[in-house]
C-alpha cells in the first residue's frame, strides 16, 4: 500500500443560521507521507537538536570576539521556539559551547571545526557558482528571486554572503537586476548558458554507465504494482530538465517526464539530497512545475520519498540513500557530520554526569541500590517510548472522548496548512 489513508468524520453546517444543524461526511484524506521506510525516517533525523545548536552557533559567531552575553542569548530562545533558560540547554553541550565572564562562546574544538568549514567553503567558490549557474538554468527564463533563493542556500551549501562574494566574482556568468528597485524584486540572472552545466544528473550517470539515460527505482520487489507502474513511466523518453518547457503539451506523459526529472536535478544539487516541500513549492512558477506538486511526487515512490517527520514535510532522493547513509558526501556534509558528533557527545557527557548525580541522591537518602537501578531502567523506557511517539506522531488525532485536543487533519490549523502546502487551497 503506497499511502497512509484515514477515515476522518467532520461536522459540517448544512445552512448559514445559528441552528446547530449538522450534517456528518465522511471522506478519505490521503496523508502527506507515504509508507514509512525506517532507513530513511532515521536519516531525516538529522533532527531539532542539531538545527538549533547550529543555529545558536551562527549566532555566536555574528558577535564581537565570537561572544555573547547570556542575557542576550536568552532573548534570542524565542526566535527559536525554545522554552527554559537558554544556560540550561547550553549545559547539555559542553563539547560544543562554553561559558566565559557570563557570555557563550564556542569551545575550541568547535572553532577549530568552524575554521575547517570556511576553508572549504573558500575552496568550494568554483562549484558553488557552477551549482548556482544550473538553479538559474532550470528556470525557464533563466532568473530567480533572491529571496527564493536565501531559502535553500543553506541546502546548496551556499555561504551566507553569496550574493556579494559568488556573483561578482563571475561577471561572465552573473548579473543583479533589479527593475523595481525594491529589494524584495532583487534578482540573479544568467547572462551565459554553458552546455557543459546543461547535462543533468540522470544524463551524467547513463554516460559513465554507457547506457541510456533513465531514473532508478529504490523499491523492494514486493511493491509489484508501483514497479509496474514505474516502467511504464520509463518507457518515455528522457526529457532533460535544461530543455524549454514551453514546447511540451501541458499534462502529457513528456511533461511528467520532464518535471519528475527537474526535481530530481534540484536534489541532486542539494548537500542532503533533500528539500522542503513547502519550499520547493515556492519556485513552482519559475521551474514550470505543476501546481499540485504533491501528487507528482507521490506517484513516484521508486523515485522520491515524502515524509512529514517532526511535522515538515520533506521530499528525499532516494537513489541518494544507501539504508540511512548518504551515498556521495559534499566535504561540506562531512564537516557538518563531525560537528553533530561533537554535539552528541557533549549530550552523552551531560547525560552521564546528570545520572550519576541523581543516583548519588537516592543513596543519600537510604534508597537500597537494587531500587536505584530498577528506576534507572524504568527512566530508560520511559525516555525510549517518548523519542519513538516523537518520531512516529505525524499525523495523529485525538479522539474528542479521550481528549480534548484536535489532532491531525481535524485541526483546523493543520488543515489549512496541509491544503495551502500541498494543494493551494485554504481547506475551508
Amino acid at each position: 500500500m503506497l499511502l497512509h489513508k484515514t477515515n476522518i468524520t467532520i461536522l459540517r453546517a448544512t445552512s448559514p443560521q445559528s441552528q446547530p444543524n449538522f450534517t456528518i461526511l465522511r471522506r478519505n484524506f490521503c496523508l502527506w507521507s507515504m509508507k514509512k521506510d525506517p532507513d530513511l525516517e532515521s536519516a531525516l533525523s538529522r533532527n531539532r537538536r542539531w538545527v538549533v545548536n547550529n543555529q545558536i552557533k551562527n549566532i555566536i559567531l555574528r558577535y564581537p570576539n565570537n561572544e555573547i552575553p547570556i542575557e542576550t542569548l536568552q532573548k534570542k530562545f524565542k526566535t527559536l521556539d525554545l522554552q527554559g533558560k537558554a544556560l540550561n540547554w547550553i549545559s547539555k553541550y559542553p563539547s560544543c559551547f562554553e561559558l566565559h565572564q557570563n557570555r557563550i562562546r564556542l569551545t575550541k574544538r568547535m572553532m577549530n571545526l568552524v575554521h575547517q568549514e570556511q576553508t572549504i567553503k573558500d575552496s568550494l567558490d568554483p562549484v558553488f557558482a557552477q551549482r548556482l549557474a544550473k538553479l538559474l538554468m532550470l528556470s525557464f527564463n533563466n532568473t530567480l528571486n533572491v529571496i527564493k533563493i536565501n531559502e535553500i542556500k543553506n541546502s546548496l551549501g551556499f555561504p551566507d554572503d553569496y550574493l556579494i562574494r559568488i556573483v561578482p566574482r563571475y561577471p561572465d556568468l552573473f548579473r543583479i537586476v533589479n527593475e523595481s528597485g525594491r529589494r524584495s524584486s532583487m534578482a540573479i540572472e544568467l547572462i551565459h548558458w554553458n552546455p557543459n552545466f546543461a547535462v543533468s544528473e540522470v544524463e551524467a550517470s547513463a554516460l559513465r554507465k554507457g547506457l541510456e539515460p533513465n531514473f532508478s527505482c529504490c523499491l523492494p520487489s514486493s511493491w509489484v504494482k508501483s514497479l509496474e507502474k514505474f516502467h511504464e513511466f520509463e518507457s518515455v523518453p528522457y526529457v532533460s530538465p535544461y530543455s524549454d518547457p514551453r514546447v511540451l503539451v501541458e499534462g502529457s506523459k513528456e511533461m511528467e517526464k520532464r518535471n519528475v526529472g527537474l526535481v530530481h536535478e534540484l536534489l541532486s544539487l542539494t548537500l542532503w539530497k533533500k528539500v522542503s516541500i513547502m519550499k520547493l513549492g515556492h519556485f513552482k512558477r519559475e521551474f514550470f512545475l505543476p501546481d499540485k506538486l504533491n501528487v507528482l511526487l507521490l506517484k513516484h515512490p521508486g523515485i522520491f520519498y515524502v515524509s512529514n517527520k517532526y511535522r515538515i514535510y520533506t521530499v528525499l532522493l532516494r537513489e541518494g540513500y544507501v539504508g540511512s547513509q548518504l551515498l556521495d558526501k559534499d566535504p561540506l556534509v562531512v564537516v557538518k557530520e563531525k560537528f553533530g558528533e561533537i554535539m552528541q557527545e557533549g549530550l552523552h557527557e551531560y547525560n552521564q554526569r546528570r545520572r550519576l548525580v541523581n543516583i548519588e541522591k537516592k543513596r543519600n537518602k537510604g534508597v537500597p541500590l537494587s531500587r536505584v537501578d530498577e528506576d534507572e531502567m524504568k527512566g530508560r523506557r520511559r525516555r525510549r517510548r517518548s523519542r519513538e511517539v516523537s518520531d512516529d506522531d505525524g499525523d495523529v488525532v485525538v479522539d474528542g472522548v479521550n481528549g480534548n485536543k484536535l489532532g491531525g487533519l481535524l485541526d483546523p490549523e493543520e488543515r489549512k496548512r496541509f491544503y495551502k502546502v500541498l494543494f493551494d487551497d485554504d481547506g475551508s
